[in-house]
């Protein structure tokens, strides 16, 4: 480690970031002393991490499920982790009842894009192709105004991309930036199983 990274600036960034104290010092040396520098590599290196820990089997957790007071809106969700001991853990509990009243109040469709078949993608981007064609735009045109609909429509179906309903208290986090938050504090591999979602009428 270089001597001239003041130990203040290791607390400091530890603070900042929740990173190992040797982690800290060797993103303060990699950047020159570059606070905003350091906090940015170690959010990479926390990525990767994080993409190492989505190969790790996850077999422990928790059914929870949310009902609207007026009794007639419902959702539970299956979120799961690796041990029984983060299983039983508050903010896990807390995390599974949150999507679950997301899931009843947004009603996805879908847990994530893998899980969008292959046909009903297809489908919507036919639609959106033609949409696009009755607009009279140029092919090239056609084909980014089909592509950005689909986009948006992936982001209204897909759980895992939609920004919490309570987007005041999740500072607008998507449930994916939620769970990876979620897998980052207990050092886990978090994954949102499967949904269902129960309205009367519908």
């Amino acid at each position: 480690m270089s001597p001239d990274i003041p130990a203040k600036d290791v607390k400091e960034l530890r603070e900042r970031t929740g990173a190992g104290m040797m982690d800290c010092k060797s993103a303060l040396t990699e950047s020159g002393g570059d606070m905003d520098k350091a906090i940015e590599l170690l959010r990479v290196k926390g990525q990767a991490k994080a993409a190492k820990r989505g190969e790790r089997a996850a077999s422990e957790g928790l059914v929870t499920s949310y009902l609207h007071h007026n009794g007639k809106v419902g959702a539970m969700v299956e979120v799961d982790c690796e041990t029984d001991f983060v299983a039983r853990n508050e903010e896990f509990a807390a995390f599974g009842r949150e999507v679950a009243a997301h899931v009843a109040a947004a009603a996805p469709l879908y847990v994530s894009e893998e899980d969008v078949p292959d046909e009903s993608r297809e489908a919507e981007l036919r639609v959106f192709r033609e949409q696009a064609a009755g607009e009279g735009k140029p092919e090239a045109v056609q084909a980014k105004i089909a592509e950005g609909r689909m986009r948006k429509w992936l982001e209204e179906s897909v759980l895992l991309n939609q920004t919490h309903v309570n987007a005041d208290k999740h500072e607008g986090k998507t449930i994916e930036e939620m769970r990876a938050a979620l897998s980052a504090g207990t050092g886990e591999n978090v994954v949102v199983r499967r949904f269902a979602r129960f309205a009367i009428g519908e």
